[in-house]
């Protein structure tokens, strides 16, 4: 049975030791999800002997990310960077070690990339933004007018006494990769605050590991990019920082084209040439710097970029879907994990008519977000067929094995036959994703991979809590050959539910 999911697996003791000797306790995996962090979602993986140092060292990785928040947001108000912002212009001001690095970093990368990154990209966002609200692309004067202030000069650092002054009022934000800087923080946090043998910070697909172990990746396919599809690649690293970039999540829509939320600061248009960059780097701003950078620039570019930071590796997706992997970047691939297709078989009987492989079911849906409560529910989603019979797993969320149990009816029906493997605990990098959105898919197929017949199916949608609520949601649908759309209010945990039958795009 194959199973998507973020799990906590406990690794059993194993081995006799003699009479009267006390076994060693051995390390386990504790992961813990939350949702709306830096306006993503965030994923904590720590291996540790005790549950009360791993909630030591995720209360102290929250902490410093949301202490760093409040250094660099630019949609706080009362961040340190946003009262910058309302400075006086050409006045010298005194400013944390912290956004005087991160400004230098921009600085420097700038440099690095001839442009390709810029802290002013702002203005080329905000005015693709405007253009998707009135529906028109931006004209060439507009286009150019905002070039032009992208490449002036907006700010000048006084290494020594750290102070800044701004010179102009360019909107300026802090993303491409300051969140990689703060999940390098947060990760260093961890560590220092309880005894941990391995931490894995994970926010919006831009990850951390450092530790003892190797954390095993799966690199989120551009083109199929649902909860569980295949993934590009399966990686296992340790020690790195891993970061992804790509235009296929967020962008805007204007008229029958999608343009990407990446900009180019150097000719104000969103790109289009690259739709994935995947990166692994000693640390994390290089490995966040790099993603992004490699969404702007050629091919050429990039590798010669690439080539000037020691030990960065990269697998690069062009829009027609080539692969570009830089010389090293085989080493990280895990061996002998090529997927083998199934015979295309049917479950169903002679009188019934097979699953059409061409068709697809999406279950959209979105965690609700509840206040002061940033931790995502437990979540199962199965398939029955019209006999109530369990048909496939497509999705389960949760963080210690002791609370499956509060998926009631999950538990009831795979309890028994659930078993933990590294594919349910794997980390997912890809790009950045808005909070509590998800998709899942159904190809069809039940457990043992094979294909079902059409007919009369029911999705089941079965959240939990610890110490709160149970809630199920049933969808009945008819699968046949033609298109369905349905849409569900949700519930407590869970809104704007879409099921949709339809062709694989």
């Amino acid at each position: 049975m194959k199973i998507l999911a973020t799990v906590l697996t406990a690794f059993l003791l194993v081995g006799n030791l003699p009479d009267r000797v006390e076994k060693p306790i051995k390390a386990q995996l504790y992961v813990s999800n939350h949702e709306n962090i830096l306006g993503t979602s965030l994923e904590f993986k720590m291996m540790s002997t005790s549950e009360t140092e791993v909630d030591k060292a995720e209360q102290a990785a929250l902490k410093e990310i949301k202490r760093l928040s409040s250094i660099f947001s630019a949609y706080d108000a009362n961040s340190e960077f946003s009262q910058w912002m309302k400075q006086d212009l050409n006045k010298p001001v005194k400013i944390s070690k912290e956004l005087f690095e991160m400004l230098s970093l921009f600085d420097i990368w700038k440099g690095r990339t001839n442009g390709a990154l810029d802290a002013s990209a702002a203005v080329a966002s905000q005015l693709w933004r405007d253009a998707a609200v009135k529906k028109e692309l931006p004209s060439k004067l507009a286009l150019k007018n905002a070039v032009v202030t992208m490449q002036a000069k907006h700010y000048l650092l006084n290494n020594t006494d750290l102070t800044v002054t701004r010179l102009d009022r360019t909107p300026l934000v802090m993303n491409s990769f300051a969140k990689s800087y703060i999940i390098n923080k947060a990760t260093q946090a961890a560590f220092a605050a309880a005894r941990v043998n391995n931490v894995v910070v994970n926010i919006g697909g831009d990850l951390v590991t450092k530790g003892s172990n190797l954390d095993f990746i799966h690199v989120t396919n551009p083109l199929e990019n649902a909860e569980n599809d295949a993934p590009l690649a399966k990686l296992l690293v340790g020690n790195k920082a891993v970061a992804t970039s790509g235009n296929y999540r967020r962008g805007v829509q204007i008229g029958e084209n999608w343009y990407s939320h990446i900009v180019d600061p150097r000719t104000a248009m969103p790109v289009e040439g690259i739709i994935s960059a995947t990166v692994i780097a000693e640390n994390a701003v290089d490995a966040g710097a790099l993603a992004t950078a490699f969404n702007v620039l050629t091919l050429a570019e990039s590798k010669a970029l690439a080539g000037k930071i020691e030990g960065a590796e990269y697998l690069i997706v062009t829009k027609n879907g080539k692969m570009v992997t830089s010389k090293g970047w085989d080493k990280y691939l895990v061996k002998g994990e090529e997927a083998t297709e199934k015979a295309e078989t049917t479950v169903g009987s002679s009188a019934q008519k097979n699953w059409d492989p061409k068709f697809e079911l999406a279950i959209n849906f979105q965690f609700n977000a509840i206040e002061d409560n940033t931790h995502r529910p437990f979540a199962a989603i199965w398939v029955e067929n019209d006999k109530r019979e369990a048909v496939r797993n497509l999705a389960l969320w949760y963080n210690k094995p002791k609370w499956i149990p509060d998926l009631r009816n999950w538990y009831r029906i795979n309890g028994e036959r659930f078993k933990a493997d590294k594919e349910n605990y794997a980390s997912v990098t890809g790009a950045t994703r808005n909070p509590g959105k998800y998709t899942v898919k159904w190809d069809g197929k039940d457990d043992s991979g094979k294909y079902v017949a059409q007919g009369k199916y029911t999705i089941i949608i079965e959240t939990a809590k610890e110490h709160g609520t149970d809630e199920i949601l049933r969808q009945p649908l008819e699968l046949m050959k033609a298109p369905v759309k349905v849409m569900h209010k949700g519930n407590v945990e869970i809104s704007n539910v879409s099921f949709e039958f339809a062709k694989k795009k």
